[in-house]
């Protein structure tokens, strides 16, 4: 694996395309930096290894059931895979809990975005389970990399982007509306 990108550190540009709908002839959508992010917007942006497989629904899932909370944030939710815009759209027309989808699904396939992360698994060259969120300013402010195998908590992804977002010290397991820590 490439040496991943951290903290502090702005993300890179990007051009891709995205599956945006499932409406014939709507389906697909080139994406950059800027999709939906306008003043003051965050971004979440999380990877998943491959389409049509078994953990990542339930990721993907779970995350566009608490896509409202997101845009409650003021955060543009994005997925993301190296596997092509084709695939993401048979997947989400094949699986019963992903034709609802709220948020796009990046389409990496030149994998140079996975790569630049540096979260591209070395063996078969798809993206390890990351998630990244970034402010406004379109820089880093947390990554979280899970192997393979495991799935990531959305819940634990809200908790974060809270308290990024109060800009002040928040304790362990601080939890929105608690007290945040004085100085």
């Amino acid at each position: 694996m490439a040496r991943l990108i951290g903290i502090g550190t702005e993300f890179p540009q990007f051009e891709k395309t995205g599956v945006v709908s499932l409406e014939k002839g709507k389906e697909f959508e080139k994406m950059t930096n800027n999709f939906e992010n306008k003043d003051g917007r965050w971004t979440v942006m999380f990877w998943w290894p491959k389409d049509f497989t078994f953990v990542c629904p339930t990721e993907i899932a779970e995350f566009n059931e608490a896509y409202e909370e997101f845009r409650d944030r003021d955060t543009t939710l994005i997925g993301a895979s190296t596997d092509s815009e084709f695939v993401h759209a048979a997947w989400r027309r094949d699986h019963d809990d992903l034709r609802g989808l709220k948020f796009p699904m990046l389409a990496d396939t030149s994998k140079s975005l996975a790569e630049e992360l540096g979260i591209l698994e070395e063996g078969e060259k798809i993206a390890y389970r990351a998630t990244f969120i970034i402010d406004p300013d379109n820089v880093i402010r947390w990554v979280s990399v899970y192997d393979l195998n495991v799935g990531r908590n959305v819940e634990e992804v809200i908790r974060v982007l809270d308290a990024l977002q109060t800009d002040e010290l928040c304790p362990c397991n601080w939890k929105k509306g608690e007290e945040t820590l004085t100085v």
